[in-house]
């Protein structure tokens, strides 16, 4: 079983202030993030969803998938979604020695063009995050992390489960992590149209990072 906060605790926030991790805001809206796409299939399924409530969210692309569904790709921005780079091999920044890190990063803004970057599995070391700016050749570029964690990646979560944990967790200005991957499509499925009516039906509205 994986061991992870499902809700980010303040103090972490804390710890790491510099990075976005949930969106101050006096509207009821919710910030859907899609992590590992895109995928020829379950990307599409995601936008259907997303269109039938008029939400937008953001994706968080792997470089070599946009290389192989490029029209996947277009069709996130022709619908009025944000993307941003998840790296182009997805990369874990722990287990990665920086010149490779950033030359990964590199490569994933030749076709990936966003001022947002999310750190696969979450894990980005300190000296990685100081020179994210300049990997990505962006004055204005942002790390994003997360305030829940859906959990649709965790083998041992049921689908319900992972909806337990959106709507248990999921307030003003969360950043809510999704996969729209292969290995997340059975919690995905389940709970994307589940959440999306949910909390249309109490008043929230669902946006990009901006």
């Amino acid at each position: 079983m994986q061991k992870y906060f499902v809700k980010t605790p303040w103090w972490l926030k804390k710890l790491y202030s510099s990075r976005i991790w949930s969106i101050n805001t006096n509207e009821k809206k919710i910030y859907l993030t899609f992590d590992d796409g895109p995928h020829p299939t379950i990307t599409p399924f995601v936008l259907g969803e997303l269109k039938k409530y008029g939400a937008k969210a953001t994706f968080f692309c792997i470089g070599k998938n946009v290389v192989s569904y490029p029209g996947v790709y277009q069709q996130i921005l022709d619908e009025g979604h944000r993307t941003g780079n998840h790296t182009q091999n997805h990369l874990n920044g722990w287990q990665t020695v920086n010149d490779i890190y950033f030359s990964d990063i590199e490569e994933a803004t030749l076709h990936i063009n966003s001022d947002l970057f999310r750190p696969p599995y979450g894990r980005i070391r300190s000296s990685q995050a100081k020179y994210i700016r300049r990997a990505m050749d962006k004055e204005t570029a942002k790390i994003v992390m997360w305030d829940v964690l859906s959990g649709d990646f965790d083998k041992s979560t049921t689908p319900e489960q992972c909806m337990r944990n959106v709507v248990g967790k999921t307030n003003d200005g969360s950043v809510v992590v999704f996969h729209d991957s292969e290995k997340a499509w059975e919690k995905l499925s389940y709970t994307l149209p589940r959440i999306l009516e949910h909390f249309s039906r109490k008043g929230f509205n669902f946006s990009v990072i901006s």
